[in-house]
């Protein structure tokens, strides 16, 4: 069963962007979900570095996630 509502790690609640970088760095069609901090836990990041990403997509204007 799909979860949208809380990190599948450490059970904190989801934002949107929670949900779009790991769709975009992760995998597309994902149900479940990480956090940002357990997402940049998990690909051996720090948070600022997937906040980075999230502003470039943001203001590239090309990703479909982030608008």
């Amino acid at each position: 069963m799909a979860n949208y509502e809380t990190c599948r790690q450490c059970g904190h609640k989801l934002e949107g962007d929670d949900i779009a970088i790991y769709r975009k760095l992760v995998l597309r069609c994902a149900d479940e979900f990480l956090c940002i901090d357990c997402l940049a836990e998990y690909l051996g990041v720090s948070r600022a570095a997937i906040e980075a990403k999230i502003r470039y997509y943001r203001e590239s204007g090309t990703c479909l996630l982030f608008r």
